[in-house]
């Protein structure tokens, strides 16, 4: 139960309106209306206050959804609206980004499994779950079923491939870069306008409708002060990290991976595009037995953001 597990209720949506700045204007007449509704809630876990999205189904048991880097919870919204109402579904905004909260010092990968097993705990999921994640939270998925692999039932991944293997020469100006930019600190960009962030996200995601990128903005960013709209997110997260990606220790994870397990690349998307030319696909099929690779046409990256029919009908096809 919510109660016993310290979530509070919310009352308001993952798409609340960010006041626009005097004088603006609105572009889409027509906003993204959610088929189902979430119920919100923060859970306390670890010492932070967690965002918790949670779209109730016919069954107890959930899907349970780790979005990607700057990402949030709450765009899981349009995959959703399309899956069957039998399916329950449980996402939150990782640490850092969107309404969770930020942590004092910087960020850890480790720390991502640890969230994720401390709110499966907290929200009583004792029972293999089935697990989906998205580019960073992708790897977090995977990582997690290697490691805790009577927790995962099943495992769907979108477009986390794991970071590019690097060598041990490299550590000296990683952290030389590390040091330069705890001194220096980081921002990320603010903008004059909602508008002017959807136009931004309409040149980087081209194939995402209007009404899901104010969606999106929406979920993302909150508007200041002085006016000017910011990204949710904490600036710590632009920092280099200074320990090295051991893309040995990860493959090592996936060898240990148990439950069946979907990879779902965006043929449109950059990072897919060079996962296909490398022939790294079958590769991977080849070196984790447990793991199908399939590609869905006409999709970029955010392929959650661009096509959640069919990312959705992919997810019903492998769970049957």
């Amino acid at each position: 139960m919510i109660s016993r597990c310290g979530c509070r209720r919310q009352d308001v949506q993952p798409s609340a309106r960010i006041a626009a700045r005097r004088g603006s204007r609105t572009s889409n007449p027509m906003p993204y209306s959610p088929r189902r509704q979430p119920t919100l809630a923060t859970l306390d876990v670890r010492g932070l206050r967690f965002q918790l999205y949670r779209w109730p189904g016919e069954r107890a048991q959930p899907l349970v959804f780790l979005h990607g880097w700057g990402d949030s919870g709450a765009t899981y919204q349009f995959v959703v609206d399309h899956l069957s109402p039998r399916h329950s579904v449980v996402a939150f905004d990782a640490r850092g980004f969107g309404r969770t909260e930020w942590p004092q010092d910087g960020y850890w990968f480790p720390d991502y499994l640890a969230d994720l097993e401390a709110i499966l705990d907290a929200l009583e999921l004792h029972d293999p779950i089935d697990l989906v994640g998205h580019s960073m939270g992708g790897n977090v998925a995977m990582l997690y079923a290697g490691v805790r692999q009577q927790r995962v039932r099943r495992l769907i991944n979108l477009e986390g491939f794991g970071l590019q293997p690097t060598t041990p020469d490299q550590a000296p100006e990683r952290y030389r870069d590390w040091l330069d930019d705890l001194k220096s600190g980081s921002d990320f960009a603010t903008y004059d306008t909602l508008q002017q962030l959807m136009k931004v996200l309409k040149r980087r995601n081209p194939r995402t409708p209007v009404d899901r990128l104010e969606f999106v903005a929406r979920s993302w960013a909150r508007e200041r002060d002085d006016g000017r709209i910011e990204l949710r997110n904490d600036p710590k997260h632009r920092r280099v990290n200074p320990v090295l990606y051991q893309r040995a220790q990860a493959e090592a994870c996936w060898r240990a991976i148990t439950a069946p397990a979907l990879v779902v690349i965006g043929e449109a998307s950059e990072p897919g595009r060079r996962f296909l030319e490398a022939s790294a696909a079958e590769q991977f099929a080849r070196d984790f037995p447990s793991l199908s690779v399939k590609t869905l046409a006409h999709a970029g990256h955010m392929l959650h953001h661009e096509q959640p029919e069919h990312v959705a009908e992919l997810i019903e096809e492998f769970l049957r």
